[in-house]
């Protein structure tokens, strides 16, 4: 049983409304006026205005540090360059090469400022923009396969929006191709505990502690998962392989009602099911299985050969007038299953077993001495 479903790793930007709405004072009136200019009619014009006019008001120039004297115009001039830096990915206002730079440096001296949290709104406005330039970056360097740069980008864009979910995703997808599967996989876990309801989510944490061959946790998060989506046949399916890879066929039986039910015509999954109910010794159920997955598939080796060997097993069951029938079945299943992979030694040694029990002397001899070309004994 297989399944591949993967996380579509795409632009998701957070969602940007600007709150062009500040209180202001007279002096900062034709500052606000710009961007409200900006925000109605979306032209860069109107934010390289009130960049202009907040640099009018500034008693020091970008490159020579913060003006301590007056917070309301650094808090407005943070507004301003974040919001071009956002909106104006193609640098068309002309800004130097630093721009970034010393906008990321004046915002974090700021955010430590005794006084800052008068102005949260414009504050995390600015911290949303800042955060969306480094998701940008970050999938540039996607683009070009740089996972590594691209996983800092996205690690920086998380300390100023770390409630932005998506941005662990992300960052668990750099991690999972730089091959730090352990890192990725608790990223992937923290998403699917924040967001529970993705199927997606959930699936990609599981596979991500599958990798590091944490089983258990991989089954712990796939189990929390059905009970919040218990109808989701990807999570059914994927808990139902891990069973099925463990050889925990009595974790595995309770859910194969519902799994057959939904892929009752997949030949793969009807041969695990009777597999399971073979190992569980309820013959009955998985005979009709067997025999419903060779419907499905006439070439496939497995259920033929399992079914030869059930025949088999069935047969030494003493059940009066039993005996005869179940060892003629096995013969015919076992030979079937032999045609099919000729040089298969367990399907031999089956046989072998089978010839033994009927007496067959001339097939166990052949039987006998093809097994001794093939293991060279």
């Amino acid at each position: 049983m297989r399944i591949s479903r993967k996380i579509i790793l795409s632009v998701l930007l957070i969602l940007f409304s600007t709150p062009f709405a500040f209180c202001q004072t007279e002096t900062l009136k034709g500052v606000v006026n710009s961007l409200a200019y900006y925000k109605t009619r979306k032209e860069l014009k109107f934010l390289t205005n009130a960049k202009k006019s907040i640099d009018s008001l500034m008693k020091v120039t970008l490159d020579k540090g913060l003006d301590t004297s007056d917070l309301e115009k650094n808090v407005y001039r943070a507004v301003i360059s974040s919001a071009i830096l956002y909106v104006d990915s193609l640098n068309k206002t002309g800004q130097p090469e630093n721009f970034f730079r010393k906008t990321v440096e004046q915002v974090d001296k700021l955010n430590s400022r005794k006084k800052i949290y008068k102005f949260q709104p414009e504050m995390d406005f600015v911290k949303d923009c800042l955060a969306n330039v480094y998701i940008r970056k970050g999938f540039a360097y996607i683009k070009i396969t740089d996972y590594a740069n691209a996983g800092q980008m996205f690690l920086k864009a998380h300390r100023y929006a770390p409630s932005f979910k998506q941005l662990n995703v992300y960052i668990a997808y750099t991690n999972n191709r730089l091959g730090n599967l352990s890192a990725a996989a608790v990223y992937y876990d923290n998403i699917a505990k924040t967001d529970s309801m993705r199927t997606d989510y959930i699936e990609e944490a599981s596979n991500a502690y599958k990798a590091i061959g944490d089983t258990a946790k991989a089954l712990e998060i796939i189990k929390r998962g059905r009970k919040l989506i218990p109808n989701d046949k990807a999570l059914l399916l994927d808990e139902a392989n891990i069973y099925n890879n463990k050889r925990d066929y009595k974790s595995l039986a309770p859910l194969l009602p519902q799994l057959l039910d939904i892929n009752i015509n997949k030949p793969d999954i009807v041969f695990a099911a009777a597999n399971c109910y073979d190992h569980l010794y309820e013959y009955d159920k998985a005979e009709a299985l067997y025999l419903e997955a060779i419907e499905l598939n006439s070439s496939a080796y497995d259920p033929i050969f399992n079914l030869g060997l059930l025949y088999l097993k069935k047969s030494l069951i003493k059940k009066e007038g039993a005996t005869d029938k179940n060892i003629t079945y096995a013969q015919q299943w076992v030979e079937k299953a032999h045609e099919i992979s000729p040089n298969n030694v367990n399907c031999l040694e089956v046989l072998q077993v089978i010839y033994a029990q009927t007496g067959n002397k001339d097939q166990t001899n052949k039987i006998n001495n093809k097994l001794k070309q093939l293991t060279n004994q």
